[in-house]
């Protein structure tokens, strides 16, 4: 039998990407009621719940889960986990605990979105209330929009209309203490065996970073600290700290896109860092936003392109001669594309620009579809996240909003010699060609043979020929490009 309800009733914090205690409008209004509160993640890996996470951001999720619980220990409750479907979860935890109001985070993706329009429908016969609260994002999707009143498609006007909204709100503070629900069931963190097992392949992510949200927060303030003012130069250059690192804790929401911009404007205001140096950074606070709005309109972006007629793109089928696995294994001969996807499967990220020059060899010197790129940086990256992750894709791939025109392709040789000049990056992820003099380390394959002797490196048995000629592959890229414009299939705008 059901609990009784009464007045005292307590209220479910249904837990989502927001894996923190400060700035949370969903928790703060839940201990703010003065009622028992259920802080309640759902692992939902049904046919119809969201994407389920690849193997590197389950790692991450299972360690800030961990630390999240401690953190609400410290407050006086119980971080309460189940597994299953999420409105068959939320009703069963209600009917158990004779709960009467659930409070949560709006999302954005395709399965946020139906959440959103069924959950109030779905409990409502129980005798229970659902409240969404903003929180994810710095402005609602339903906000922004063209004087046409549709989708912004292009970035720069879509960030200029953000900055016509109103002035943010201060961050929220977290609550001092909650009042505990007792007796409610939660399963074992180790039950849902999100870390890897055998082989543990994780010792990369160990080392490179620490879940939870006091890491979050500590990162932001090193950056602001020490590495946001040569930001707008340092953050396109691989082999140097010149990012913020906070890509995974905005993802798991261990800190808010609204701290964020809260901490960056004080330090601009104090005058602790100049005004070009913070709005630089926050303009790529801004291509999030802008990501996750096309999410929001678009719910395919991850599968479908947002430009219809390159569904007939002629893209190469995916086989065992295609490179694909070279590329994924680091092994393609090109040493910056290999120096990045090696760091992509040691440490569960990539820097920003080598990300767009993987995506590029994918996409165009290979010709594979952007989806197959897409699925393995879900896998493998910590901040899989599916807005910046597939806006991402799709923008190299041309078929996206404001999307990279179809003839530019990233040179991995130029980009080489452009951004890591003294081949520090490439060095350190592959290490084979480390001895290799700087002036032939961005294209092996041109060092006279008593350098590459010199230096241990025999090509194509301990570093691979380039597994494509880049100028040729260009060159097919830019004419399937161009037969689709010729016949109509492509628009040019």
């Amino acid at each position: 039998m059901s609990p009784s309800r009464n007045s005292n009733s307590p209220i479910i914090y249904w837990i989502r990407n927001d894996l923190r205690l400060g700035d949370n409008a969903a928790l703060v209004a839940a201990a703010a009621s003065g009622r028992p509160v259920i802080p309640l993640f759902i692992l939902d890996e049904t046919e119809h719940g969201p994407r389920s996470p690849g193997g590197a951001a389950r790692w991450w999720l299972h360690h800030s889960l961990s630390r999240l619980a401690d953190d609400y220990h410290a407050l006086g409750a119980t971080l309460i986990l189940r597994r299953g479907e999420t409105l068959a979860v939320l009703a069963s935890v209600a009917r158990e605990t004779g709960a009467e109001r659930v409070v949560y985070q709006r999302s954005y993706d395709g399965f946020g979105c139906r959440i959103h329009k069924s959950i109030k429908a779905h409990l409502s016969p129980l005798g229970v209330k659902a409240a969404a609260h903003a929180g994810y994002l710095l402005f609602e999707p339903e906000q922004v929009s063209t004087l046409s009143d549709t989708p912004f498609k292009v970035f720069t006007p879509f960030w200029r209309r953000c900055m016509q909204q109103a002035q943010l709100s201060a961050p929220l503070a977290p609550p001092q203490r909650i009042s505990p629900a007792n007796g409610v069931k939660s399963d074992a963190l180790a039950m849902w065996q999100l870390l890897p097992s055998r082989p543990d392949w994780s010792g990369g992510l160990v080392r490179a970073w620490t879940p939870g949200e006091q890491a979050g927060l500590g990162r932001l303030q090193e950056f602001i600290d020490e590495a946001i003012l040569d930001y707008s130069q340092a953050r396109d250059i691989p082999g140097v700290a010149g990012t913020s690192g906070l890509s995974a804790h905005l993802h798991f929401g261990e800190i808010s896109a609204r701290q964020i911009w809260h901490a960056v404007n004080l330090a601009m205001a104090s005058a602790d860092i100049p005004e070009a140096a913070g709005e630089a950074y926050l303009r790529q606070i801004g291509w999030r936003e802008f990501c996750h709005h096309q999410l929001f309109h678009w719910p395919d972006l991850d599968t479908q392109p947002l430009r219809p007629d390159f569904t007939r793109f002629p893209w190469r089928i995916a086989n065992g001669e295609s490179g694909l696995a070279a590329w994924q294994r680091g092994q393609t001969g090109l040493p910056l594309v290999d120096a990045g996807m090696r760091q992509l499967w040691t440490s569960g990220w990539m820097h920003n620009r080598v990300r767009m020059l993987t995506a590029s060899f994918l996409t165009k010197n290979l010709l594979l579809p952007w989806q197959l790129g897409e699925h393995w940086f879900w896998d493998t990256l910590v901040d899989a996240n599916p807005a910046n992750n597939a806006a991402g894709w799709q923008w190299v791939a041309g078929s996206g909003a404001d999307a990279a025109p179809y003839f530019r392709i990233f040179n991995p040789v130029t980009q080489s010699k452009k951004f890591d000049a003294e081949g520090d990056y490439i060095r350190r992820w592959v290490p084979e060609l480390s001895a290799l003099p700087s002036r032939y380390i961005h294209a092996p394959w041109e060092a006279p043979d008593n350098v590459l002797a010199a230096a241990g490196v025999t090509i194509g048995e301990n570093y691979p020929a380039p597994i494509v000629d880049l100028k040729t592959t260009r060159q097919r890229a830019l004419d399937a490009y161009a037969a689709m414009k010729a016949s109509g299939e492509i628009n040019s705008a």
